[in-house]
């Protein structure tokens, strides 16, 4: 039963980012298959008909390097958040295609921003800032590793390269700061073992009683198994020293 649920949680995980994935390239297939351009799409920056690229522009990409490029690390960032904030994963991706769109709208230059990467600079932000606040292990252990992927990508949120939308990307950074410090009564609570519980005691577990209160061996005792959940645990006791 527990392997049957781990394995619908772990679908479940993945489901949508695969299919946010596969919806970007079928687009990208449909341009080049029909010959349609869709760049015109994209947010427009303080024009009223280049609103709708807020919505769109995420699934519009200039050609195979871009869509390459940012297809990997959506799915890697979208797979970490839904597995990490699953309660908060669908805000956070919803949210953030809409409001890091709308700044780019207001501060863009005037020009077409087309791509998923201003989504992908929120999930960066955002899984960076959230461990930072949460202070739990794991999470931290999430943000480090995010930086060591994709920390190189700050540079891309200043006016270094013509043709590369910074607006969208600082506007990326921006928003997943902010969803940082909004949700932070949001954070993903990791499992509790039985001897992490403040509810566990002696009866439980029958190998607590060979401890005191300050973790030192009161007994001498031999190896002894406890069936738990179907897997064999092997304790061995030795006899404190004088």
């Amino acid at each position: 039963m527990k392997e049957h649920q781990h394995f619908r949680y772990s679908t479940s995980v993945i489901a949508f980012p695969i299919l946010f994935v596969l919806v970007i390239w079928f687009v990208f297939w449909f341009e080049v298959r029909f010959g349609y351009k869709f760049s015109k799409f994209g947010v427009y920056p303080q024009t009223l008909s280049g609103l709708k690229g807020v919505i769109l522009s995420p699934f519009i990409h200039g050609d195979i390097q871009h869509l390459y490029h940012n297809t990997i690390p959506l799915f890697v960032l979208s797979t970490a958040l839904f597995y990490f904030y699953k309660p908060i994963a669908w805000k956070v991706m919803f949210f953030g295609i809409l409001v890091s769109g709308f700044l780019t709208w207001c501060i863009g230059r005037p020009s077409y921003h087309i791509g998923a990467s201003g989504l992908i600079y929120v999930l960066v932000s955002f899984t960076f800032f959230k461990g930072v606040f949460a202070k739990h292990f794991r999470l931290i252990a999430l943000s480090l590793l995010v930086v060591f992927l994709y920390g190189s990508m700050i540079w891309h949120t200043l006016p270094i390269e013509e043709g590369i939308s910074w607006e969208g990307h600082l506007s990326g950074l921006i928003t997943g700061l902010v969803f940082a410090v909004l949700f932070k009564n949001k954070i993903a609570k990791p499992k509790k073992y039985k001897w992490e519980q403040d509810d566990f005691n002696e009866e439980e577990d029958p190998f607590l009683k060979h401890f005191d209160e300050n973790g030192n061996f009161i007994e001498s005792k031999e190896t002894e198994e406890l069936q738990d959940d179907n897997v064999m645990i092997h304790y061995t006791f030795k006899k404190k020293e004088e």
